[in-house]
């Protein structure tokens, strides 16, 4: 496996809608390998494929909490409900943060590695990470969604309080 290069904003190809995967073959594995290799490195929670130059419907997300990681191919979002508000950031925007509503619970219907289709379910947060990728594979950034940014420092904040009220209820 191999560590790839985050594409960064302004880069065109993270504004291209990206093209139907066909071939399920060993070097699309050994790209998602590699693509999950890279978003670990990079302690992202998600990765799609126009981040590392490559402009097919191709995706991650892994909490890293026990769980596969799911990744999706050819995602298409079968259903949608609710709405919420949080903050997401980008590996290809280094530093950038900001409040975005998103749908809080739905379903995608997306290929495996083997090209072999797959139903799926979230909400929350996962339902937040799920959107935000499938969103780089049509070309849409974050940033085209975010209602108000929060700094760097605004965020640890947040992060520091959160902990706190967690440490508080433990």
């Amino acid at each position: 496996m191999a560590i790839l290069e985050i594409i960064k904003h302004p880069n065109p190809i993270l504004e291209q809608k990206c093209e139907t995967v066909t071939k399920f073959d060993k070097k699309l594995a050994k790209l998602l390998d590699d693509m999950h290799e890279t978003m670990i490195e990079n302690d992202g929670v998600g990765i799609a494929a126009p981040q590392v130059n490559v402009a097919q419907r191709i995706a991650i997300v892994d909490f890293n909490e026990g769980q596969e990681p799911i990744e999706m191919i050819n995602p298409e979002l079968a259903l949608y409900e609710g709405a919420d508000t949080d903050i997401e950031g980008c590996l290809s925007f280094p530093g950038i943060f900001g409040e975005v509503e998103r749908f809080d619970h739905i379903k995608i219907k997306a290929q495996e590695r083997d090209g072999s289709w797959y139903e799926l379910e979230a909400e929350g947060y996962e339902a937040r990470a799920i959107l935000h990728e499938m969103d780089h594979l049509e070309g849409i950034l974050f940033t085209s969604k975010i209602t108000k940014y929060i700094s760097q420092e605004e965020l640890d904040a947040i992060i520091a309080e959160a902990a706190a009220e967690e440490e508080e209820t433990v």
